[in-house]
Protein backbone atom coordinates (compact mmCIF):
# COMPACT_ATOMS: atom_id res chain seq x y z
CA UNK A 1 0.00 0.00 0.00
CA UNK A 2 1.15 3.54 -0.77
CA UNK A 3 3.07 5.11 2.11
CA UNK A 4 1.67 8.44 0.94
CA UNK A 5 -1.91 7.26 1.51
CA UNK A 6 -1.09 6.16 5.05
CA UNK A 7 0.64 9.47 5.74
CA UNK A 8 -2.32 11.44 4.44
CA UNK A 9 -4.77 9.40 6.53
CA UNK A 10 -2.62 10.00 9.59
CA UNK A 11 -4.16 8.72 12.82
CA UNK A 12 -7.19 7.45 10.89
CA UNK A 13 -5.11 5.06 8.76
CA UNK A 14 -5.63 1.87 10.75
CA UNK A 15 -9.28 2.66 11.46
CA UNK A 16 -10.04 3.14 7.76
CA UNK A 17 -7.73 0.63 6.08
CA UNK A 18 -8.32 -2.46 8.24
CA UNK A 19 -11.99 -2.14 9.18
CA UNK A 20 -14.42 -4.96 8.33
CA UNK A 21 -17.88 -3.59 7.55
CA UNK A 22 -21.04 -4.53 9.43
CA UNK A 23 -22.92 -5.50 6.25
CA UNK A 24 -20.77 -7.99 4.30
CA UNK A 25 -19.53 -7.10 0.84
CA UNK A 26 -21.10 -10.31 -0.45
CA UNK A 27 -24.45 -8.48 -0.37
CA UNK A 28 -23.23 -5.84 -2.83
CA UNK A 29 -22.80 -5.46 -6.57
CA UNK A 30 -19.27 -4.09 -6.66
CA UNK A 31 -17.40 -2.08 -9.29
CA UNK A 32 -15.53 -4.26 -11.78
CA UNK A 33 -14.17 -4.09 -15.35
CA UNK A 34 -17.50 -5.56 -16.55
CA UNK A 35 -19.68 -3.40 -14.29
CA UNK A 36 -21.94 -2.11 -17.08
CA UNK A 37 -22.89 -5.56 -18.37
CA UNK A 38 -23.26 -7.02 -14.88
CA UNK A 39 -25.43 -4.27 -13.43
CA UNK A 40 -27.21 -2.52 -16.29
CA UNK A 41 -27.18 -5.26 -18.92
CA UNK A 42 -30.39 -6.89 -17.68
CA UNK A 43 -32.18 -3.56 -17.18
CA UNK A 44 -34.52 -1.76 -19.56
CA UNK A 45 -31.79 0.71 -20.59
CA UNK A 46 -31.29 0.70 -24.34
CA UNK A 47 -27.92 -0.29 -25.82
CA UNK A 48 -27.01 3.35 -26.44
CA UNK A 49 -27.19 4.03 -22.69
CA UNK A 50 -24.96 1.05 -21.98
CA UNK A 51 -22.48 2.38 -24.52
CA UNK A 52 -22.55 5.83 -22.88
CA UNK A 53 -21.93 4.36 -19.43
CA UNK A 54 -19.10 2.27 -20.80
CA UNK A 55 -17.65 5.30 -22.57
CA UNK A 56 -17.23 7.05 -19.21
CA UNK A 57 -15.86 3.93 -17.54
CA UNK A 58 -13.38 3.42 -20.38
CA UNK A 59 -11.81 6.88 -20.24
CA UNK A 60 -9.02 8.43 -18.20
CA UNK A 61 -6.66 6.92 -15.64
CA UNK A 62 -9.36 4.68 -14.14
CA UNK A 63 -10.39 3.21 -17.50
CA UNK A 64 -11.38 -0.44 -17.25
CA UNK A 65 -11.52 -0.57 -13.45
CA UNK A 66 -15.24 0.03 -12.90
CA UNK A 67 -14.46 3.21 -10.95
CA UNK A 68 -15.13 6.85 -11.82
CA UNK A 69 -13.28 10.11 -11.21
CA UNK A 70 -15.35 13.06 -12.38
CA UNK A 71 -14.60 16.78 -12.34
CA UNK A 72 -17.82 18.73 -11.62
CA UNK A 73 -17.84 22.50 -12.13
CA UNK A 74 -21.36 23.92 -11.87
CA UNK A 75 -20.46 26.04 -8.87
CA UNK A 76 -20.50 29.22 -10.98
CA UNK A 77 -24.27 29.01 -10.67
CA UNK A 78 -24.77 27.07 -7.45
CA UNK A 79 -22.31 29.18 -5.40
CA UNK A 80 -21.86 32.23 -7.70
CA UNK A 81 -19.03 32.70 -10.17
CA UNK A 82 -17.25 35.16 -7.90
CA UNK A 83 -17.26 32.88 -4.87
CA UNK A 84 -16.16 29.90 -6.97
CA UNK A 85 -13.59 31.34 -9.36
CA UNK A 86 -12.06 34.32 -7.53
CA UNK A 87 -9.53 31.97 -5.83
CA UNK A 88 -8.32 31.07 -9.35
CA UNK A 89 -9.67 33.41 -12.08
CA UNK A 90 -8.40 31.09 -14.84
CA UNK A 91 -11.62 29.12 -14.40
CA UNK A 92 -13.85 31.99 -15.45
CA UNK A 93 -12.68 30.71 -18.87
CA UNK A 94 -14.84 27.66 -19.60
CA UNK A 95 -12.17 25.93 -21.67
CA UNK A 96 -9.89 25.59 -18.65
CA UNK A 97 -12.53 23.52 -16.86
CA UNK A 98 -12.38 20.91 -19.62
CA UNK A 99 -8.60 21.16 -19.81
CA UNK A 100 -8.31 20.39 -16.08
CA UNK A 101 -10.48 17.27 -16.44
CA UNK A 102 -8.26 16.06 -19.29
CA UNK A 103 -5.02 16.97 -17.54
CA UNK A 104 -6.28 15.30 -14.37
CA UNK A 105 -7.06 12.01 -16.11
CA UNK A 106 -10.77 12.10 -15.28
CA UNK A 107 -13.40 9.76 -16.71
CA UNK A 108 -15.70 12.70 -17.50
CA UNK A 109 -16.26 16.41 -17.00
CA UNK A 110 -19.59 17.62 -15.58
CA UNK A 111 -20.68 21.20 -16.08
CA UNK A 112 -23.41 23.49 -17.37
CA UNK A 113 -25.02 23.85 -20.80
CA UNK A 114 -23.06 27.07 -21.19
CA UNK A 115 -19.63 25.78 -20.17
CA UNK A 116 -19.69 22.57 -22.18
CA UNK A 117 -21.58 24.06 -25.12
CA UNK A 118 -18.99 26.81 -25.47
CA UNK A 119 -16.23 24.31 -26.33
CA UNK A 120 -18.20 21.26 -27.49
CA UNK A 121 -16.83 21.06 -31.03
CA UNK A 122 -13.27 21.12 -29.70
CA UNK A 123 -13.62 18.66 -26.80
CA UNK A 124 -16.79 16.51 -26.87
CA UNK A 125 -14.90 13.78 -28.72
CA UNK A 126 -11.88 14.02 -26.42
CA UNK A 127 -13.49 13.51 -23.01
CA UNK A 128 -17.02 12.37 -22.05
CA UNK A 129 -19.33 15.32 -21.34
CA UNK A 130 -21.94 15.25 -18.56
CA UNK A 131 -24.33 18.20 -18.78
CA UNK A 132 -25.84 19.39 -15.50
CA UNK A 133 -29.35 20.37 -16.56
CA UNK A 134 -30.81 22.07 -13.47
CA UNK A 135 -29.48 24.44 -10.85
CA UNK A 136 -30.33 26.63 -7.89
CA UNK A 137 -29.57 29.99 -9.47
CA UNK A 138 -29.16 31.79 -6.11
CA UNK A 139 -29.61 35.32 -7.47
CA UNK A 140 -33.23 35.40 -6.33
CA UNK A 141 -33.62 37.32 -3.07
CA UNK A 142 -34.28 35.97 -0.59
CA UNK A 143 -32.62 32.72 -1.59
CA UNK A 144 -34.65 29.55 -1.58
CA UNK A 145 -33.82 25.88 -2.04
CA UNK A 146 -35.09 25.11 -5.51
CA UNK A 147 -33.73 23.62 -8.71
CA UNK A 148 -34.89 24.86 -12.09
CA UNK A 149 -34.17 23.54 -15.59
CA UNK A 150 -31.63 25.55 -17.58
CA UNK A 151 -32.13 23.83 -20.93
CA UNK A 152 -33.52 20.87 -22.84
CA UNK A 153 -32.23 17.30 -22.76
CA UNK A 154 -31.96 17.35 -26.56
CA UNK A 155 -29.43 20.20 -26.27
CA UNK A 156 -27.14 17.94 -24.25
CA UNK A 157 -27.43 15.20 -26.86
CA UNK A 158 -26.80 17.68 -29.70
CA UNK A 159 -23.53 18.85 -28.14
CA UNK A 160 -22.27 15.25 -27.91
CA UNK A 161 -22.81 14.59 -24.20
CA UNK A 162 -22.80 10.98 -23.00
CA UNK A 163 -24.63 11.78 -19.75
CA UNK A 164 -26.85 14.31 -18.02
CA UNK A 165 -26.83 15.21 -14.36
CA UNK A 166 -29.51 16.79 -12.22
CA UNK A 167 -30.16 17.70 -8.59
CA UNK A 168 -33.21 17.06 -6.46
CA UNK A 169 -33.50 18.72 -3.05
CA UNK A 170 -35.28 15.91 -1.24
CA UNK A 171 -37.18 17.16 1.79
CA UNK A 172 -37.73 20.67 0.41
CA UNK A 173 -41.23 21.99 -0.31
CA UNK A 174 -40.33 22.05 -4.02
CA UNK A 175 -39.12 18.43 -4.16
CA UNK A 176 -42.36 16.89 -5.54
CA UNK A 177 -42.14 19.13 -8.62
CA UNK A 178 -38.41 18.47 -8.97
CA UNK A 179 -38.99 14.69 -8.81
CA UNK A 180 -41.49 14.90 -11.66
CA UNK A 181 -39.27 17.20 -13.76
CA UNK A 182 -36.11 15.15 -13.31
CA UNK A 183 -37.92 11.84 -13.83
CA UNK A 184 -39.23 13.10 -17.18
CA UNK A 185 -35.81 14.50 -18.11
CA UNK A 186 -34.07 11.21 -17.28
CA UNK A 187 -36.59 9.24 -19.33
CA UNK A 188 -35.84 11.49 -22.32
CA UNK A 189 -32.09 11.16 -21.75
CA UNK A 190 -32.40 7.37 -21.74
CA UNK A 191 -34.45 7.47 -24.95
CA UNK A 192 -31.65 9.42 -26.60
CA UNK A 193 -29.00 7.06 -25.24
CA UNK A 194 -27.43 9.14 -22.48
CA UNK A 195 -26.64 7.99 -18.95
CA UNK A 196 -28.22 9.74 -15.96
CA UNK A 197 -26.57 10.95 -12.75
CA UNK A 198 -28.56 12.36 -9.83
CA UNK A 199 -27.25 14.71 -7.15
CA UNK A 200 -29.39 13.33 -4.27
CA UNK A 201 -29.23 16.14 -1.75
CA UNK A 202 -31.46 16.71 1.28
CA UNK A 203 -32.63 20.27 1.97
CA UNK A 204 -34.88 21.43 4.79
CA UNK A 205 -34.03 23.83 7.59
CA UNK A 206 -35.66 21.40 10.05
CA UNK A 207 -32.98 18.81 9.21
CA UNK A 208 -30.37 20.92 11.02
CA UNK A 209 -30.76 20.96 14.80
CA UNK A 210 -28.71 22.53 17.57
CA UNK A 211 -26.98 19.16 18.07
CA UNK A 212 -26.33 17.91 14.52
CA UNK A 213 -26.79 18.60 10.84
CA UNK A 214 -28.89 15.68 9.66
CA UNK A 215 -28.63 16.74 6.02
CA UNK A 216 -25.66 14.35 6.06
CA UNK A 217 -27.14 11.54 8.14
CA UNK A 218 -26.82 8.06 6.67
CA UNK A 219 -30.51 7.24 7.05
CA UNK A 220 -31.83 10.40 5.37
CA UNK A 221 -29.23 10.45 2.58
CA UNK A 222 -29.75 6.71 2.13
CA UNK A 223 -33.47 7.26 1.55
CA UNK A 224 -32.68 10.11 -0.85
CA UNK A 225 -30.50 7.65 -2.78
CA UNK A 226 -33.34 5.14 -2.84
CA UNK A 227 -35.69 7.74 -4.31
CA UNK A 228 -33.01 8.58 -6.86
CA UNK A 229 -32.64 5.05 -8.17
CA UNK A 230 -36.43 4.79 -8.21
CA UNK A 231 -36.55 7.40 -10.99
CA UNK A 232 -33.82 5.40 -12.76
CA UNK A 233 -30.70 7.40 -12.07
CA UNK A 234 -27.85 5.21 -13.33
CA UNK A 235 -25.40 6.77 -10.89
CA UNK A 236 -26.07 8.53 -7.58
CA UNK A 237 -24.00 11.45 -6.33
CA UNK A 238 -24.24 11.90 -2.57
CA UNK A 239 -22.37 13.70 0.19
CA UNK A 240 -20.32 11.49 2.46
CA UNK A 241 -22.42 10.74 5.57
CA UNK A 242 -21.24 12.29 8.83
CA UNK A 243 -23.82 10.99 11.31
CA UNK A 244 -26.96 8.84 11.58
CA UNK A 245 -30.38 8.78 13.19
CA UNK A 246 -31.99 11.65 11.35
CA UNK A 247 -35.39 9.98 11.31
CA UNK A 248 -35.35 9.39 15.06
CA UNK A 249 -34.00 12.80 16.02
CA UNK A 250 -36.43 14.71 13.81
CA UNK A 251 -39.33 12.40 14.67
CA UNK A 252 -40.77 12.11 11.17
CA UNK A 253 -41.04 9.52 8.42
CA UNK A 254 -40.48 5.82 8.93
CA UNK A 255 -37.43 3.79 9.79
CA UNK A 256 -36.58 0.55 11.63
CA UNK A 257 -34.41 -0.20 14.69
CA UNK A 258 -32.34 -2.69 12.65
CA UNK A 259 -31.10 0.16 10.45
CA UNK A 260 -29.08 1.30 13.46
CA UNK A 261 -28.39 -2.01 15.23
CA UNK A 262 -27.64 -4.40 12.35
CA UNK A 263 -27.01 -2.36 9.19
CA UNK A 264 -24.89 0.52 10.49
CA UNK A 265 -22.48 1.63 13.20
CA UNK A 266 -20.91 5.05 13.67
CA UNK A 267 -17.95 4.04 11.49
CA UNK A 268 -17.82 6.12 8.27
CA UNK A 269 -17.44 3.00 6.10
CA UNK A 270 -20.62 1.49 7.57
CA UNK A 271 -22.50 4.77 7.14
CA UNK A 272 -21.41 4.97 3.51
CA UNK A 273 -22.21 1.30 2.92
CA UNK A 274 -25.77 2.05 3.98
CA UNK A 275 -25.86 4.64 1.18
CA UNK A 276 -24.67 1.92 -1.24
CA UNK A 277 -27.35 -0.48 0.01
CA UNK A 278 -29.96 2.11 -0.88
CA UNK A 279 -28.65 2.21 -4.45
CA UNK A 280 -30.10 -1.28 -5.03
CA UNK A 281 -27.08 -2.73 -3.22
CA UNK A 282 -24.75 -1.18 -5.76
CA UNK A 283 -26.67 -2.00 -8.96
CA UNK A 284 -26.59 1.78 -9.41
CA UNK A 285 -23.18 3.20 -8.61
CA UNK A 286 -22.56 5.57 -5.69
CA UNK A 287 -20.13 8.44 -6.16
CA UNK A 288 -19.45 10.69 -3.19
CA UNK A 289 -18.73 14.40 -3.50
CA UNK A 290 -15.40 15.88 -2.56
CA UNK A 291 -16.79 18.86 -0.67
CA UNK A 292 -15.62 22.45 -0.35
CA UNK A 293 -12.00 23.50 -0.51
CA UNK A 294 -10.38 24.05 2.88
CA UNK A 295 -6.91 24.91 1.66
CA UNK A 296 -3.90 22.93 2.83
CA UNK A 297 -6.03 20.03 4.11
CA UNK A 298 -7.68 19.38 0.73
CA UNK A 299 -5.39 16.56 -0.38
CA UNK A 300 -5.74 14.60 2.86
CA UNK A 301 -9.52 15.14 2.92
CA UNK A 302 -9.90 14.01 -0.69
CA UNK A 303 -7.85 10.84 -0.19
CA UNK A 304 -9.75 10.01 3.01
CA UNK A 305 -13.09 10.39 1.21
CA UNK A 306 -11.86 8.17 -1.62
CA UNK A 307 -10.73 5.45 0.80
CA UNK A 308 -14.10 5.48 2.59
CA UNK A 309 -16.06 5.40 -0.67
CA UNK A 310 -14.00 2.59 -2.17
CA UNK A 311 -13.94 0.39 0.93
CA UNK A 312 -17.70 0.93 1.41
CA UNK A 313 -18.41 -0.37 -2.10
CA UNK A 314 -18.88 2.94 -3.92
CA UNK A 315 -17.73 3.53 -7.49
CA UNK A 316 -15.77 6.74 -7.21
CA UNK A 317 -15.48 10.40 -6.38
CA UNK A 318 -16.77 13.60 -7.99
CA UNK A 319 -14.53 16.39 -6.75
CA UNK A 320 -14.54 19.98 -8.00
CA UNK A 321 -13.63 22.91 -5.75
CA UNK A 322 -10.69 21.11 -4.18
CA UNK A 323 -9.23 20.80 -7.70
CA UNK A 324 -10.16 23.97 -9.60
CA UNK A 325 -9.58 26.51 -6.82
CA UNK A 326 -5.83 26.04 -7.16
CA UNK A 327 -3.31 26.14 -10.07
CA UNK A 328 -4.05 23.59 -12.79
CA UNK A 329 -0.95 21.49 -12.11
CA UNK A 330 -1.84 21.20 -8.41
CA UNK A 331 -5.48 20.51 -9.25
CA UNK A 332 -4.49 17.69 -11.60
CA UNK A 333 -2.19 16.24 -8.93
CA UNK A 334 -5.06 16.21 -6.42
CA UNK A 335 -7.32 14.42 -8.91
CA UNK A 336 -4.53 11.91 -9.57
CA UNK A 337 -4.15 11.27 -5.82
CA UNK A 338 -7.85 10.41 -5.63
CA UNK A 339 -7.53 8.09 -8.62
CA UNK A 340 -4.50 6.39 -7.09
CA UNK A 341 -6.71 5.16 -4.24
CA UNK A 342 -8.92 3.31 -6.72
CA UNK A 343 -5.91 1.99 -8.65
CA UNK A 344 -4.30 0.63 -5.46
CA UNK A 345 -5.36 -3.02 -5.28
CA UNK A 346 -4.18 -3.28 -1.68
CA UNK A 347 -7.01 -0.93 -0.66
CA UNK A 348 -9.78 -3.51 -0.65
CA UNK A 349 -13.53 -3.61 -0.06
CA UNK A 350 -14.25 -3.67 3.67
Amino acid sequence: MSTKVKELLGSDAEKLLTYKAKVPASRLHLPSPDYVSENYGASDRNPQVLRSLNQMLSHGRLAGTGYLSILPVDQGIEHSAGASFAPNPDYFDSENIVKLAIEGGCNAVASTFGVLGSVARKYAHKIPFMVKVNHNEFLQYPNKFDQIMFGQIRQAWDMGAVAVGATIYFGSPESPRQIVEVSQAFAEAHRLGMATVLWCYTRNSAFKTAEKDYHVSADLTGQANHLGVTIQADIIKQKLPENNGGYNALKFGKTHPKVYSELTTDHPIDLTRYQVLNCYSGRAGLINSGGASSGAADLAEAVKTAVINKRAGGMGLISGRKAFQRPMKEGAELLNAIQDVYLDKSITIA
